[in-house]
C-alpha cells in the first residue's frame, strides 16, 4: 500500500532552512521498518494559500503500518517537525 503524508508548513516552517532535507533524511530510515519498501517526498511547485507544501509517500505492507506508527523515525517526526505544520492530511491506498 501507499501511506501518504500531506502537509502544509506554518511560517515559521516555511522560513526554516533545510526542513524539506531534514524531513526526507528521516524518513528515509523507514526502509529499515520490516515490510517498508520505500520512501519519496515531493515538494509543491505552486505556492498559493490554498495547497499543501509537501507530500511524504512511504510504499509499505499493510501491516507494517502499526510498525511504522510505533517506530522511532515516527516519534521524531511528531516531536520534531510537527511544530512546523499548520495542517496535515493522511491517505492510505493500494
Amino acid at each position: 500500500m501507499k501511506h501518504y503524508i500531506i502537509v502544509k508548513f506554518n511560517q515559521e516552517g516555511k522560513q526554516r532552512e533545510n526542513l524539506v532535507q531534514d524531513i526526507e533524511a528521516l524518513f528515509r530510515e523507514s526502509v529499515d521498518i520490516k515490510g517498508v519498501h520505500g520512501v519519496s517526498v515531493h515538494t509543491s511547485v505552486i505556492d498559493l494559500p490554498n495547497r499543501y507544501d509537501l507530500m511524504i509517500c512511504v510504499e509499505m505492507e499493510r501491516e507494517s503500518l502499526r510498525l511504522f506508527d510505533d517506530s522511532e523515525i515516527h516519534l521524531k517526526w511528531k516531536a520534531g517537525f510537527g511544530q512546523y505544520l499548520e495542517s496535515k492530511t493522511i491517505f492510505d491506498c493500494d
